[in-house]
């Protein structure tokens, strides 16, 4: 997989069909400006000069968003090819309101920590309950807002933090020892209904790239999402306790998982379409771990994923498991993937005390696959009174003799079309008539990523 950067071409206005997202959702458009603010500052290389590192915009990019009238936009665009970074700390959106950074300027994090605190002094530290961060972006209540645009907004999570002598991403790696790691994430969204990212390339978060939490209504359509591989907890798009959500013709290369829906005690998680997209190295299209709020009616179509760790992967365990039901994976191409399909009812990353949530994946269906290269797949339900159900209709591995199975405790149904995996397990049973199908060409499916 190259890394390429070229401009972005082809998204056409279409109406996204046969989702599970229950909004009629076509291609956003960018709304007139209410204000236009000029950039200040010049990148210096992939960063800026050591002495701009003081000379925030913070101030006078809220104001323009305070005073902004619902319905239009606050543009950030740059002077000169050489006078194109903005310099801010955390910025608060409003209803009806969005951001827009245009082509050619650059929203930069302050790499200071104390522009970030939520308690005096925690940002930027380890301490055993994390969060102690806001985020670059935040929105709150805001319905109708948005980030778009064709620039960018680098969180810079692998330059070092200012008065220390480690970086964000390092920070998460020394955490991996104990405790957790108070890092800001790029953009956090809670009860923001009607959402709307556009055409934004997000790169190098400190944390999670986008976080969309009990809302209404979220697109992203066209957003470009880059972290490298080795950077922790760099999740692209994460949407929990939230309905009607659409994630389309995005192309996400993360140290984390792409797509993480997530669906602990709450709001509902349910109806959500991630159609016509390119993931690459991550850790997959994931829902979980937390499911004990329960997730449903999700569809997963026309995907691609690259080199990734792993690729269709549902996750939990007894600790916040819950059920997810009416799951489909369709049209789907996978290549040099470590998981090509992951059913983890087992999932540790965390430890809790309570141990009183079985997670149950149930009517999952994964339809016209193709998988290039070998792997692992996991196909684990919990135990015999909460079996995994999952089905395969035209799912084709290019090389099974080199594909691991690791299956028990699972309902495995095949058919109508062709299953060339054998599964055997502890308390496993396959049924179904599988039967001849043409393997998913996967022609054209492979793209670079590309920067616009």
């Amino acid at each position: 997989m190259k890394v390429l950067a070229t401009a972005f071409a082809g998204i056409c206005f279409v109406v996204l069909a046969a989702a599970q997202d229950t909004r009629k959702v076509v291609e956003p458009s960018i709304p007139p400006a209410c204000e236009t603010l000029k950039a200040r500052i010049g990148r210096a290389a992939a960063s800026i000069a050591p002495e701009d590192e003081g000379k925030l915009d913070t101030t006078r990019i809220q104001a323009a968003l305070d005073a902004c009238p619902a319905g239009r936009a606050v543009v950030l665009d740059r002077t000169s090819e050489r006078t194109d970074v903005f310099l801010s700390g955390p910025l608060e959106l409003r209803r009806g309101v969005v951001l827009v950074v245009a082509r050619g300027a650059y929203l930069f994090a302050s790499r200071n920590p104390r522009d970030y605190d939520l308690k005096p002094g925690v940002c930027g530290t380890i301490t055993e309950e994390g969060h102690g961060c806001k985020a670059l972006i935040d929105g709150d209540g805001v319905a109708d807002a948005g980030v778009m645009g064709d620039g960018v907004i680098d969180g810079r999570g692998g330059e070092t933090i200012l008065g220390q002598n480690i970086s964000w991403w390092n920070l998460a790696d020394v955490a991996r020892a104990g405790g957790s790691q108070n890092n800001p994430r790029l953009i956090a969204l809670r009860r923001c209904d009607n959402f709307t990212l556009y055409r934004i390339t997000l790169m190098n978060s400190p944390n999670f790239h986008v976080g969309y939490n009990v809302g209404n209504g979220f697109t992203a359509w066209g957003v470009r999402i880059w972290s490298p591989e080795r950077a922790r907890n760099t999740d692209g798009i994460d949407p929990g306790n939230s309905t009607n959500v659409t994630i389309t013709h995005c192309y996400i290369h993360t140290g984390d998982d792409q797509v993480a829906i997530k669906a602990p005690a709450g709001a509902p998680t349910t109806h959500m379409s991630i159609v016509h997209n390119h993931f690459y190295t991550g850790h997959g299209m994931s829902i979980g771990s937390p499911t004990d709020g329960g997730a449903s009616a999700i569809r997963v179509a026309d995907l691609s994923i690259d080199g990734a760790d792993n690729g269709l992967r549902i996750k939990s365990n007894i600790t916040r498991g819950g059920l997810v039901d009416d799951v489909v994976f369709e049209d789907v191409c996978i290549r040099d993937t470590a998981n090509p399909i992951l059913m983890d009812t087992n999932y540790s990353a965390h430890v809790s005390k309570e141990y009183s949530k079985p997670p149950v994946f149930r009517n999952i269906v994964v339809r016209n696959v193709r998988v290039e290269g070998g792997g692992k797949v996991t196909l684990e339900g919990l135990d015999a009174a909460h079996r995994l159900g999952i089905r395969f209709d035209g799912v084709l591995f290019d090389d099974p003799a080199n594909i691991q199975v690791s299956a028990k405790h699972a309902e495995v149904d095949t058919g109508p079309g062709a299953f060339n995996l054998k599964v055997t397990g502890t308390d496993v049973t396959v049924t179904g008539s599988a039967g001849k199908s043409v393997k998913n060409a996967c022609t054209g499916k492979f793209v670079d990523f590309a920067f616009r």
